[in-house]
């Protein structure tokens, strides 16, 4: 579902797709380092999205049975600059119906 974008704003909720999917996961070592922890479940369930010099997506992640869930920040730079998605800040003890926020 794509939504319109506001530069330096965020957009509206968004439903996840295939591309942010694959890139949560190629997050997961990264997040895992970084809270000290190991996720059985770690999936995408929706997004909002920032328009910078690149793209800031702010993610709700679902990272185990019931309702235990984290947000986290990635950023992508633009494509001509060759540069892969990094891990910014992460949200914990987050639940299914929690905003996602600007982080």
């Amino acid at each position: 579902m794509a939504t319109q974008e506001v530069v330096s704003g965020l957009d509206k909720l968004s439903a996840v797709s295939c591309e942010i999917q694959a890139i949560v996961r190629s997050l997961k070592p990264a997040v895992e380092e970084k809270l000290n922890r190991s996720f059985s479940i770690f999936h995408a369930i929706s997004y909002r999205s920032q328009l910078v010099a690149g793209q800031n997506y702010f993610v709700k992640v679902v990272v185990g049975d019931g309702d235990d869930y984290i947000h986290i920040r990635v950023f992508e730079p633009l494509p001509h600059t060759g540069g892969q998605p990094s891990l910014g800040e992460i949200e914990s003890d987050k639940k299914l119906f929690d905003k996602i926020p600007y982080f």
